[in-house]
């Protein structure tokens, strides 16, 4: 008996080729949106039915039926997940929007190898939407939830741009605003110990300290990329030692990678913030229990998940006219690290 052949799942592109319309045209039948013809929603509804095209989700969707669930998915954290305060803080304010709805939400991790069985089971009608926090905007996972139709908004900017809403905090001028303070301290060695150059949020407060530091002719090669992890931050901030013990300044793309350059800095016997002065970013929990209590640029985390939250709800609920990105402010707290 030969090898059996299993058959892929129709895609958006081929139910758009069927039925002669737009890929886009298909996402707003399958969302029953407003302004399409009902000539192209029947040919839509034949071409769904004739190839099968994401049985579970596009049927459940025509029929007006419900999960009464969305999905948060944490891009490529694995074990971190349950510790990261940014993630909690994030779910936190998802939970406080949703409160009083009847919506469940899944906390669910990604990672690349994965993308396909992930997506078959966010789009087999589990959830009505999903909610994608940005951490390595390369990931194909969003790509492949937008165009299945299934109602998504992502946390943070695609760093390839597009077409999918998100919301992000205003990472370039917090950015800007803390170099800028460095400057005001007559700091003239300062180093930043950046995000990876594969996400949007560390390209971005990249170039905020980048502008922050040039327009005062102070020179800018003390530039270390790392995770956004404690362990990644004291990685880099020994690298910038090795390379300029004389620095006096560093402004960190992250809270949790500042905690661990911190304790370099302690242990290298630098005062904070006589010899050395730094900057986070975050005004997470633990910015105001660190030694000394951390400087850091403040974005409102918790309004971050619940606008998530509120851009989904609303693209579930069919309603129109939504921004298709919100920007949150960000602004700076002085404390003694700087």
């Amino acid at each position: 008996m030969g090898a059996q052949v299993r058959r892929s799942r129709p895609r958006i592109d081929e139910v758009a080729h069927a039925a002669g319309v737009s890929k886009s045209t298909v996402s707003r039948v399958i969302n029953d949106e407003p302004h399409v013809s009902q000539r192209s929603r029947d040919a839509v509804r034949r071409a769904i039915e004739r190839l099968g095209y994401s049985p579970s989700h596009a049927a459940r969707t025509l029929a007006g039926s419900k999960a009464n669930a969305i999905a948060l998915v944490v891009q490529d954290q694995g074990s971190h997940v349950l510790t990261d305060p940014f993630v909690a803080s994030v779910l936190r304010g998802v939970h406080a929007e949703l409160a009083g709805r009847g919506i469940h939400v899944l906390l669910m991790t990604s990672q690349h190898t994965a993308n396909q069985d992930l997506a078959n089971y966010l789009t087999g009608g589990h959830v009505d939407g999903v909610l994608v926090m940005c951490l390595h905007c390369d990931d194909p996972l969003p790509r492949m939830l937008r165009e299945s139709g299934l109602p998504l908004v992502m946390g943070g900017r695609p760093l390839a741009g597009g077409d999918i809403p998100f919301v992000d905090a205003d990472n370039f001028t917090g950015a800007l605003e803390a170099a800028r303070h460095l400057v005001s301290l007559s700091r003239n060695r300062i180093a930043t110990i950046a995000g990876p150059r594969n996400t949007a949020v560390g390209m971005e407060r990249l170039s905020g300290w980048l502008r922050g530091v040039s327009e005062h002719r102070i020179p800018t090669d003390l530039v270390v990329h790392s995770d956004f992890t404690s362990e990644g931050g004291a990685r880099a901030m020994n690298a910038l030692l090795n390379r300029a013990p004389d620095l006096d300044a560093v402004f960190v793309a992250a809270d949790i990678m500042a905690l661990g350059a911190l304790d370099v800095l302690h242990a290298k016997g630098k005062r904070i913030p006589d010899d050395v002065a730094i900057i986070g970013f975050d005004d997470s929990a633990m910015a105001a229990d660190a030694s000394p209590p951390l400087t850091t640029v403040r974005q409102d985390i918790e309004q971050f998940g619940s606008t998530m939250a509120w851009r989904l709800i609303a693209e579930i609920a069919g309603e129109t006219q939504l921004p298709s990105s919100v920007l949150l402010p960000t602004s700076l707290v002085r404390r003694l690290s700087a």
